[in-house]
């Protein structure tokens, strides 16, 4: 049995508020659901739902998103404006470049670009 990955599920605060900047950064039309949920479908890409939680973040994410852009200083930009903070230093090595980012409730995602 193999299965596929449906969507990616993201523990929030204010999942309106969140998947507004999801959306934003990759496409796609923010849809609210029942119980507080909300959802984008980035085109070409994974469904991304937010599902409301009491708690804040508090540790670092075992598992985040790489988001792929052909230049990162541009990308990063672009998701300040839209209310992530850059996380360290740009890392660039013989594989390409990548930066750590935050999204608005400080969930880690990194944008990456080829070398």
């Amino acid at each position: 049995m193999r299965g596929r990955v449906n969507q990616i599920v993201v523990d929030c605060r204010d999942p309106e508020s969140l998947v507004g900047f999801w959306a934003a950064l990759l496409g796609g039309e923010p849809v609210h659901r029942a119980r507080g949920w909300s959802q984008v479908e980035p085109p070409g890409g994974v469904r991304l739902a937010f599902q409301p939680v009491a708690e804040g973040k508090t540790v670092k994410n075992r598992l985040h998103l790489d988001i792929a852009v052909e230049e990162i200083g541009p990308a990063v930009a672009a998701a300040v404006r839209l209310g992530a903070s850059p996380i360290g230093e740009r890392v660039t090595d013989d594989q390409g470049a990548f930066q750590v980012m935050a999204d608005p409730e400080g969930n880690e995602f990194c944008f990456v670009a080829p070398a």
